[in-house]
C-alpha cells in the first residue's frame, strides 16, 4: 500500500509548492492573465501638502465657514435696529355731504326746503422718518402738507378756497428706567459679537481637527508601507532558507521535514505580505477621503506615497509650559469665556426687565396756512404758529412673573457657563498630562524596541551560524526570523506612534496650526 501511494510529505511538499508559485513576490498577483489591469496612477505627497489639500476641500470646514458668515450677519441684523426708516404715503379723499345749513352764520330764505351739497377734496402727502437711539429713545419726524377745496357755493365761510396747509411735528421718546442706557440697548449686539467670535473658535478647532486627523492617518500610512518591507524582507529571508534547504535535501545531508517547515513558514509570510499590501491600500484610501477629491478621482486607483520620514528625536518638553500654552489657546477656553461674557450681558438685561416703564415724551410741532402751497410752507417755517408738549407715562404689569422667571433663568445660565469654564480647564489639564506622557513613553518605547530589534538581529545571525555546522534547526532559525521581524514591526511600531503621539499633543495645546505656519483670515 506504501509503495503504490506517495509519501504524505510529497503530496503536502506539491501542495505548498503550488501555493508559493502563485504567491510568489517575484511572480504575478494575477490570477486572470487575460484580464486588464487598470492603469495605477502614483503620487508623492508630503505631509504639509496633505493638510493644505484637506482643508481646501474639506467638507465640515465648508460647512463651519458658512456658519460663521452666519454669525456675522446676526451681528448686522441687530445692528440694523438702529437704523433710520422713512416712509411717504399719498392720499386723496373727496366727502360729499349734505349741509343742514347751507349759509354759515345765518339762513339764506330763498334756500329753505332745499338741501345744499358740501363737496371737499383733499389731497395730502405724509413724510415720516423715525429713528430708534442707542440710548432706547425714539425720535421721530413728520411733514404732512395738505390741500383742500370745497365746492364755491358753501365757500364763503373760508378765508382760502383752496387752502394750503403744512404741518411739521417732532416727537421724542426716552425710556429712563426699563430700556434705559446704552449698556442695555447693546446688550444683543455684545451677544451677536460674541457668538460671531465663538463661531470663529470653533471654525479654528474644525481646522485643527481636521489637520490633526490627516496627520494621524499621515503616519499610519507610513507604517503600513514600512510594514509591507518588513513583510518583505522575512519572506525574502524565508525564501532563501528554503532554497538552501532544499539543495542540502537533494544533497542528503538535511531531512525532508526542514524543507517542509521552511516551505511552510513561507506561505505564512506571503500571506503577511498580502495582508500588508492591503493595509497600505487602506490607509491611502482613507488618506484620499480626507482630502476630499471629487467623486470621479476617488474612483480612479492612486497610489500615494508618503514624502516625509517619522522624527526619532525627542523633542523638549514642560508639561507645566505645555498647560499654560494650551490654556491660552485652546478654542474651547475662549468659547467658555464668551459664554460667561454673554451669560452676563443677559442676566443684566433680564434684571433690567424687572424695572417699571417709565418714559419721558416730548412733542414740539408748526403749522402753517395759505392760498398756495408756497404761502403755506413760508408760514408753517415762520415760527407764528407751533405748538409743544411734554409728560411723563408709568407703567408695570402687576406681579411682572414673566421678567422675574427671565431673570431667575439668566443667573443660572450664567452660573452654569461659569461652571462649564471651570470644567474646561480640568480637561484641558488633564488632556495635556496624559498626552506629554504619552510622548515621553512611545519615545522611550523607541529607545526599547530599537534594542530589543538588535539583539534579535544578533540572535538570529547566531543561529544561522549554528545551522551553518549543524547544531541548530530550521524551526529554530525560522522562530528568530519570526522574531526579528516582530521586533522590527514593533520598532516601527513605536517610532509611527511616537510621531502620532507629538500630532496629539500639538493639538491639545491648539498649535497644529503653527506647526505649518497657517494662520486663519
Amino acid at each position: 500500500m506504501n509503495r503504490t501511494s506517495p509519501p504524505r510529505h510529497n503530496l503536502v511538499n506539491l501542495v505548498i509548492a503550488g501555493v508559493c508559485c502563485v504567491l510568489s513576490p517575484s511572480q504575478s498577483w494575477s490570477l486572470d492573465v487575460t484580464q486588464p489591469i487598470p492603469a495605477e496612477r502614483r503620487e508623492t505627497v508630503s505631509l504639509a501638502d496633505a493638510a493644505i489639500r484637506a482643508l481646501q476641500h474639506n467638507l465640515d470646514i465648508s460647512i463651519s465657514r458658512q456658519n460663521r458668515e452666519s454669525r456675522l450677519a446676526d451681528i448686522i441684523i441687530e445692528q440694523s435696529k438702529f437704523d433710520p426708516n422713512l416712509s411717504i404715503n399719498g392720499q386723496y379723499n373727496r366727502t360729499v355731504n349734505p349741509l343742514n345749513r347751507p349759509v354759515f352764520g345765518g339762513t339764506d330764505p330763498n334756500l329753505l326746503g332745499q338741501i345744499t351739497t358740501f363737496d371737499q377734496r383733499n389731497h395730502s402727502v405724509t413724510v415720516d422718518a423715525s429713528t430708534n437711539l442707542i440710548t432706547g429713545g425714539n425720535f421721530d419726524v413728520n411733514y404732512a402738507p395738505a390741500r383742500s377745496s370745497v365746492n364755491q357755493n358753501v365757500a364763503r365761510g373760508f378765508l382760502f378756497n383752496p387752502s394750503w396747509t403744512g404741518g411739521l411735528a417732532f416727537t421724542f421718546t426716552q425710556p429712563l428706567l426699563r430700556n434705559a442706557g446704552i449698556a442695555i440697548n447693546k446688550t444683543f449686539i455684545k451677544v451677536a459679537q460674541n457668538n460671531a467670535e465663538v463661531e470663529q473658535h470653533v471654525f479654528r478647532d474644525r481646522v485643527m481637527t481636521v489637520v490633526s486627523t490627516v496627520e494621524q492617518t499621515y503616519w499610519e500610512l507610513v507604517f503600513a508601507n514600512e510594514n509591507l518591507k518588513v513583510a518583505q524582507a522575512a519572506l525574502k529571508a524565508a525564501e532563501e532558507l528554503l532554497a538552501t534547504n532544499r539543495a542540502k535535501a537533494k544533497a542528503g545531508i538535511m531531512s525532508i521535514v526542514d524543507v517542509l517547515q521552511a516551505e511552510a513558514a513561507m506561505a505564512s509570510r506571503v500571506e503577511q505580505v498580502l495582508v500588508a499590501e492591503k493595509a497600505i491600500r487602506d490607509q491611502e484610501d482613507q488618506l484620499r477621503r480626507l482630502l476630499n477629491p471629487g467623486e470621479e478621482e476617488l474612483r480612479q486607483d492612486v497610489r500615494l506615497t508618503p514624502a516625509d520620514a517619522p522624527v526619532t528625536v525627542l523633542e523638549p518638553l514642560s508639561l507645566q509650559e505645555a498647560i499654560d500654552i494650551a490654556i491660552e489657546q485652546r478654542p474651547e477656553i475662549t468659547q467658555a469665556k464668551k459664554q460667561i461674557e454673554s451669560g452676563e450681558l443677559n442676566k443684566q438685561f433680564a434684571r433690567n426687565q424687572l424695572l417699571p416703564t417709565l418714559s419721558f415724551q416730548g412733542t414740539l410741532g408748526l403749522a402753517g396756512l395759505g392760498g398756495d402751497y408756497s404761502e403755506a410752507f413760508t408760514r408753517n417755517f415762520s415760527g407764528d404758529f407751533y405748538n409743544y408738549g411734554a409728560g411723563l407715562v408709568l407703567s408695570y404689569p402687576l406681579g411682572n412673573r414673566a421678567a422675574v422667571s427671565t431673570y431667575s433663568k439668566r443667573q443660572l445660565e450664567a452660573k452654569n457657563a461659569e461652571v462649564a469654564l471651570a470644567n474646561v480647564r480640568q480637561q484641558i489639564i488633564v488632556g495635556i498630562r496624559e498626552a506629554v506622557r504619552r510622548v515621553q513613553t512611545d519615545f522611550k518605547r523607541i529607545e526599547t524596541t530599537r534594542s530589543a530589534r538588535i539583539m534579535a538581529e544578533k540572535q538570529l545571525q547566531a543561529e544561522q551560524e549554528r545551522l551553518k555546522v549543524g547544531l541548530s534547526t530550521t524551526r529554530f532559525v525560522l522562530d528568530f526570523q519570526r522574531d526579528l521581524a516582530t521586533a522590527q514591526g514593533n520598532e516601527l511600531r513605536a517610532v509611527v506612534d511616537y510621531n502620532k503621539s507629538l500630532s496629539n499633543l500639538a493639538r491639545h495645546k491648539a498649535t497644529t496650526l503653527d506647526r505649518y505656519h497657517l494662520e486663519l483670515s
